[in-house]
């Protein structure tokens, strides 16, 4: 029997980097000797087992083939005969398909295997690579193993993924042809949707999601998976309030303002939807886009539904999409009116998600000029302090004691347009 440390944290090791989790395979045993040294199983589909003090997964070295479309119809062998490199083999990319022999529970140390940002010195060999792992994190190339990438259609979103966390790194032509196969032959329309929105929030969170994005489109993936975003691509905007003009660039620099702000995937969700219906201007109208907001809510909805995107995350995109054309130009707007906008966005009852829907609306303003700059270059985005003092001249007015009011002169009617007077006149008084 022996044991082997794989997969995304052999690779973090060799970068330099912190890794959350580590995954073992357990080469030349049985299920019936795993147990015999007290490791749990676990696995449903293949063996595996949980070590017996730290709850780490030790699976066993195991070969796939798939037997049906998309995400599905895999059978997988397992015996002491699968060799490590077998199953390293059936692993998505190179830099994802190397292993650190265990030595009992101890394993090589890091320093003795790296020196700076991928700068490799292995001078004992620990790092098993059989298929170029090391050259590819060299070359900062993302690379598939073997044409068993083609099996797991899933593998186009990790690849996209990736990209967005390893934004440094370059897709390999071959790779991205094989990824262009995938969709050309229907295998990415099979995805199930818990399967899509997993992966996508996941590259959202990474430090340049427009890399998943771009990567997605490059293949056609995106075209099938999100053509609500896919369309947003050659669509143009006015200069005036849009220097880049294109509206699929103004997305991807808004989303990776998002992410360089950390701003939670709820705001970065918003971020990447709040202009869908701008993909849908009549060609007559254009650059303008009157009404874009009304449709891009319907198209949140649609693409929600699609991905089976918590109800939380797709509210918050829905009322960003819905009004961050009118929270950019408040100062422009009436008392009464800015009121009426406030109402809409429930901001007196959650103002938590009011400032969230105010972050989205400065990666929109302000990332025009922040890509490829400093934070700082960004456009300001003065309209945050117009909504904030706003909200608190309404939430300066005691809706209880107006009310108290109200019923004590025998007009309990007139409590809610009482209310809305009193907080446009605190709002107007607030200016």
């Amino acid at each position: 029997m022996k044991i082997y440390q794989v997969g995304g944290s052999v690779r973090d090791k060799l970068l330099g980097l912190p890794s959350m989790d580590r995954d073992y395979v357990v080469v030349g045993a049985t299920p019936e000797q795993m147990m015999a040294l007290r490791y749990m199983p676990v696995g449903k589909d293949f063996p595996v087992f949980l070590h017996p003090e730290t709850r780490e997964e030790y699976a066993l070295a195991r070969t796939e083939r798939k037997s049906g479309h998309g995400y599905s119809g895999f059978t997988f062998h397992t015996s002491p005969e699968v060799t490590l490199e077998e199953d390293l083999r059936r692993r998505d990319l190179t830099v994802n398909a190397m292993a650190l022999a265990v030595d009992g529970d101890e394993m090589h140390s890091a320093a003795n295997i790296i020196d700076g940002f991928g700068a490799v010195i292995d001078p004992f060999g620990a790092v098993i690579d059989p298929f170029g792992g090391r050259n590819d994190l060299q070359s900062k190339t993302l690379r598939h193993v073997s044409d068993a990438f083609a099996e797991d259609p899933l593998r186009v979103l990790r690849l996209a993924r990736f990209a967005a966390r390893f934004h440094e790194f370059s897709v390999a032509p071959e790779t991205m042809a094989l990824c262009q196969r995938l969709v050309d032959d229907g295998e990415v329309a099979h995805l199930v949707a818990e399967r899509v929105w997993q992966e996508i929030s996941r590259g959202l969170m990474e430090a340049v999601p427009s890399r998943m994005f771009n990567v997605l489109r490059e293949c056609g993936a995106l075209r099938v998976l999100a053509p609500e975003i896919d369309r947003l691509w050659g669509v143009p905007q006015k200069a005036k309030w849009h220097p880049e003009i294109d509206t699929g660039i103004h997305v991807m620099q808004a989303i990776d303002y998002a992410a360089n702000k950390r701003w939670p995937l709820a705001t970065r969700f918003a971020v990447l939807t709040h202009d869908l219906g701008k993909g849908t201007t009549p060609a007559e109208i254009l650059p303008t886009h009157h009404a874009h907001e009304v449709r891009s809510v319907e198209l949140v909805n649609a693409l929600s539904e699609r991905w089976r995107v918590q109800r939380d995350v797709a509210e918050l995109a829905r009322a960003v999409a819905a009004e961050h054309g009118n929270l950019g130009k408040l100062a422009e707007m009436k008392p009464s009116t800015v009121h009426d906008v406030l109402m809409r966005c429930d901001a007196i009852r959650r103002p938590e998600r009011f400032v969230q829907m105010l972050d989205a609306c400065e990666a929109d303003k302000s990332s025009r000029r922040a890509v490829g700059l400093p934070e700082s270059a960004g456009e300001p985005f003065v309209a945050r302090a117009d909504a904030m003092q706003a909200l608190a001249a309404m939430q300066s007015v005691d809706a209880g004691a107006i009310a108290k009011r109200c019923t004590a002169d025998g007009k309990p009617e007139r409590i809610h347009d009482a209310v809305r007077e009193a907080r446009i006149e605190a709002i107007r008084a607030g200016r």
